[in-house]
C-alpha cells in the first residue's frame, strides 16, 4: 500500500521541525559557544532526520542539516568570477602610514569633514565569497586574484559556522556574505600532531593548513578538520528594503552590516569597534597587540574601513585594493629561545644549511623548535655559540628565522658555531666559491644528493612518478638500491618488497608508475634532470631549440645564451653539467633505458593558436591554476611561457601576490592578464 498523503506532509512538516531545530542548535553551539541542547539530544533529532529522509529522499534538500557531507569527491574546481572584486587590502605598519592612506582617500572626497571608521581583527585565514539565493547557499568561492576564484561550495557546506540556509523569513533574492575561513589554534594543533604520527608533511601554520583543506576535493577530509568562519560584510544587489522587519533598516553602513549578518546566523567576530577619530583607531590597535595572544585563532593586525557605504562606493578600487580599507599590521611576532645544537642540511643540489634547533617555544601560533640560519656568512654576522639566547621571528610569518643573539646571555666558555668543513652526509669536503654564499658537497654520490635528486625527478612536472614519495625514496637510498635515477628503472616489484612497509600490490603500482614514466617528453626529462637555473620553463625552452640531449650536450655556453630567456648564468650551468663524466654516464644509462632524450617532431613545430606568437610571463597565485597547468593551457594555444619580464612580453598572467614582475610590467606597459582572461583569450574569446 502505498503513503498516503497525510503522511507525506506530515513527514515534511517534521522535517522542516528538525531541520529548524538542528539549525538553531548548530548555531549556539558553532557561532554562539553557548550550546543549549545537550548533545545526545542533537544526536537523536539529527538521526530522526536522516531516518526521515532516507524514507523520503524527495524531501532532501541541499540546505539540510545532513547534507554537509554528502557530495561525492570533486574531480577539479571551476573558476568563476566574482560580481564585485574580491581583492586584498593595502597594508600600513605604523600610524605614519595609516595617515598617507587616509590623505589619499580624502584627496578625493575633500569635502568630508567627520568619518567613523569600523576596526576589526584582521582574521589570518582566507577569504571566501558566499552566494544565497532566496536564503539558500548556491555558491562558495575562494578569493583568487580578486577577479576570480575557485568554486568550493561542497568544502564551504562543511564548516558549521556558515549557515546553509539564512535565518530570516523573507530572504533577499540574493545576498553575498564575504568573510574569513581559518583554522583555531587548537584544531590546527591535532591536525598536526595527527600529520606526524603518520609521518606526513606538517602544515607551516594555520593558514597554510585552511588553504590546503579548502581546496581538498574530498569534503569529508574538509568536515573532519572542522574550518570556521567569521562573516565580515555583506551585498545585497537585488535587496528589498521592504523585506526587512522595518523599512527603516537599510544597510547603508559597515556597522549596520555587521549587525545584520548576526541575525542571519552568521558568526561575526565581537572584538570590533566603531571608532570616531584616528585617535581611537590607534588606541584598538595598540590594545590588540597584546590582547590578541589570548585569540584562539591568529590576527595579524587590524582592518580599519570607512563605515559609509555611500563613501565606499564613491572611492571604489585601485588595481589591487579597495582605497576604502587599509589592514594596519602588527610587526612579524618575535621571541627569546636558546639555541641547543645546530645541523647542517644538504639538499639535492649539495647546498649545505646551517639549522637552528631550538628549546621549542610558542611563535605565530605554532611551536617552533628548528630555525634557519642561511649560510656561512649569515652564521659569521650572527656570531652565533653553542648554548646562545636568541631571538627567533617567521620570515613572511612562515619560515622561522633567527633574527640576533643576546651575547650578553651567552654561557661561558660556549664554543663558536662555524661551518664544517667536509659534507655531514657523505664526509667529502665542501667547497664554496670566492664569489658564492653558498657551501656545497660536489660528491654526486652523497646520499642526500641522491635522494634530492630523486624526489625532483619524481616530481609531477619533471617525471611525474606517482606514488614515490620521500618515505620511500629514502628507505631506497638507505637500503643501496637506488644511487641515482637511473637506478630506479631496474627496481623490480620483489626487489621493493626489501622496504619497510612494503606490499606486493603497491610494488608493482610503482614498478608500473616508473615505467610510465619513460613516456614523458624530453623536456620534463631535460627539467628531472635538476640542472642548477633551470626550471620548468627554462626546460622547455631549451628542449625546443635543442631537441636532442646530444644537441644540448654539444652546445657551447654562447650558443645556450642566445636562446631567447637563457641568461649568461643558466648556459654556463648547462654547459659545465655535461661536462661531468658522472653525469655523461647517466644521459647514457637513461638512453639505455628508454627515456625520451628527443623531442617529439610535433613539439617543436610552434602551436597554432588564439595566442600563436604570443610571450607571457607567469607570476604570483593564480586562483585554479598551477604554473605547470597555465603553461600547457598557454603553450597549447600557441603561446610560449618565458620567465622573466621584458619589452618582448606580451603579456603578465597575474595571480594573488604578484610582486617585481607586476611593477616591472606596468613599467613596460605589458599588458597584464588574470587568470579568467587567460582562459577567455586562450579559447579565442
Amino acid at each position: 500500500m502505498g503513503k498516503s498523503k497525510g503522511a507525506d506532509e506530515s513527514a515534511a512538516n517534521r522535517v522542516q521541525t528538525l531541520r529548524s531545530q538542528l539549525q538553531a542548535a548548530s548555531y549556539d553551539y558553532y557561532v554562539l559557544d553557548a550550546p543549549d541542547l545537550p548533545d545526545e539530544v542533537y544526536d537523536r533529532l539529527y538521526r530522526e532526520l536522516q531516518d526521515l529522509e532516507a524514507d523520503h529522499p524527495e524531501l532532501i534538500t541541499p540546505n539540510s542539516p545532513t547534507q554537509r557531507v554528502g557530495e561525492k569527491p570533486a574531480t577539479h574546481f571551476t573558476s568563476v568570477r566574482h560580481n564585485i572584486p574580491l581583492y586584498s587590502l593595502e597594508n600600513a605598519f605604523d600610524l605614519a602610514e595609516f595617515r598617507a592612506w587616509e590623505d589619499r582617500w580624502r584627496r578625493q572626497a575633500p569635502e568630508i569633514d567627520k568619518v567613523e571608521y569600523v576596526a576589526e581583527l584582521k582574521i589570518d585565514g582566507n577569504a571566501l565569497a558566499l552566494t544565497y539565493e532566496n536564503g539558500v547557499l548556491v555558491r562558495g568561492v575562494t578569493r583568487g586574484d580578486g577577479t576570480a576564484g575557485e568554486d568550493i561550495t561542497p568544502n564551504v557546506r562543511t564548516i558549521r559556522s556558515v549557515p546553509l540556509r539564512l535565518a530570516i523569513d523573507h530572504p533577499p533574492a540574493i545576498v553575498e556574505v564575504r568573510g574569513e575561513a581559518f583554522l583555531p589554534l587548537k584544531v590546527f594543533e591535532k591536525i598536526n600532531a595527527e600529520r606526524a604520527e603518520r609521518g606526513d608533511a606538517l602544515f607551516a601554520n594555520p593558514r597554510n593548513a585552511a588553504a590546503g583543506t579548502l581546496r581538498q576535493l574530498d569534503s569529508s577530509i574538509v568536515a573532519a578538520r572542522r574550518l570556521d568562519f567569521f562573516a565580515y560584510t555583506v551585498h545585497l544587489d537585488q535587496f528589498d528594503p521592504t523585506q526587512m522587519p522595518s523599512a527603516s533598516d537599510q544597510i547603508t553602513t559597515q556597522w549596520a552590516a555587521l549587525e545584520f549578518l548576526k541575525t542571519l546566523d552568521f558568526w561575526v567576530n565581537p572584538n570590533r569597534q566603531l571608532c570616531q577619530s584616528e585617535t581611537e583607531v590607534q588606541a584598538y590597535f595598540d590594545e590588540w597587540a597584546t590582547r590578541r595572544a589570548q585569540l584562539q585563532y591568529l590576527t595579524d593586525g587590524v582592518v580599519v574601513k570607512l563605515n559609509d557605504f555611500a563613501l565606499q562606493q564613491r572611492l571604489g578600487f585601485t588595481q589591487k585594493f579597495p582605497r576604502w580599507a587599509v589592514a594596519l599590521k602588527y610587526p612579524a611576532e618575535e621571541v627569546p629561545t636558546v639555541l641547543e645544537a645546530v645541523s647542517f642540511q644538504v639538499g639535492r643540489t649539495g647546498a649545505v644549511t646551517p639549522v637552528a634547533e631550538l628549546r621549542p617555544v610558542q611563535l605565530a601560533g605554532t611551536t617552533v623548535a628548528r630555525a634557519t640560519l642561511h649560510n656561512a656568512d649569515r652564521l659569521a654576522e650572527l656570531d652565533i655559540h653553542q648554548g646562545d639566547t636568541i631571538i627567533v621571528r617567521k620570515a613572511g610569518e612562515i619560515i622561522p628565522e633567527v633574527v640576533r643573539v643576546l651575547a650578553e646571555l651567552r654561557p661561558e666558555h660556549a664554543s663558536k658555531v662555524a661551518m664544517p668543513t667536509h659534507c655531514p652526509q657523505c664526509g667529502s669536503a665542501l667547497v664554496r666559491p670566492d664569489d658564492g654564499a653558498v657551501t656545497r658537497c660536489i660528491n654526486i654520490s652523497c646520499p642526500a644528493i641522491v635522494q634530492g635528486a630523486i624526489i625532483h625527478w619524481a616530481r609531477r612536472d619533471a617525471l611525474d612518478i606517482e606514488g614515490l614519495g620521500e618515505k620511500w625514496v629514502r628507505q631506497l637510498v638507505e637500503q643501496g638500491l637506488v644511487q641515482s635515477v637511473a637506478d630506479l628503472y631496474g627496481l623490480t616489484g620483489a626487489g621493493l618488497l626489501t622496504l619497510d612497509r612494503m606490499g606486493q600490490k603497491s610494488a608493482e603500482k610503482l614498478v608500473g608508475a616508473i615505467a610510465a614514466s619513460k613516456a614523458r617528453p624530453w623536456a620534463s626529462v631535460l627539467y628531472g634532470l635538476g640542472i642548477r637555473h633551470v626550471g620548468i620553463v627554462n626546460a622547455k625552452t631549451l628542449a625546443q631549440q635543442f631537441p636532442t640531449v646530444d644537441a644540448l650536450a654539444a652546445a657551447s655556453p654562447d650558443e645556450i645564451e642566445t636562446v631567447h630567456t637563457i641568461g649568461p648564468e643558466i648556459a654556463e650551468a648547462v654547459f659545465q653539467w655535461f661536462r661531468v663524466p658522472a653525469n655523461q654516464t647517466l644521459i647514457e644509462r637513461l638512453q639505455q633505458a628508454g627515456l625520451q632524450l628527443a623531442a617529439d617532431p610535433a613539439e617543436s613545430t610552434p602551436a597554432a593558436g588564439p595566442l600563436a606568437g604570443k610571450t607571457l610571463v607567469l607570476t604570483g597565485t593564480l586562483p585554479t591554476l598551477t604554473r605547470p597547468e597555465a603553461t600547457e593551457i598557454i603553450e597549447a594555444a600557441g603561446g610560449k611561457v618565458t620567465s622573466s619580464v621584458s619589452k618582448a612580453t606580451d603579456y603578465l598572467v597575474a595571480g594573488e601576490k604578484a610582486g617585481s614582475k607586476l611593477t616591472k610590467a606596468e613599467g613596460l606597459g605589458v599588458a597584464i592578464l588574470s587568470e579568467a582572461d587567460l582562459l577567455a583569450m586562450a579559447q579565442g574569446e
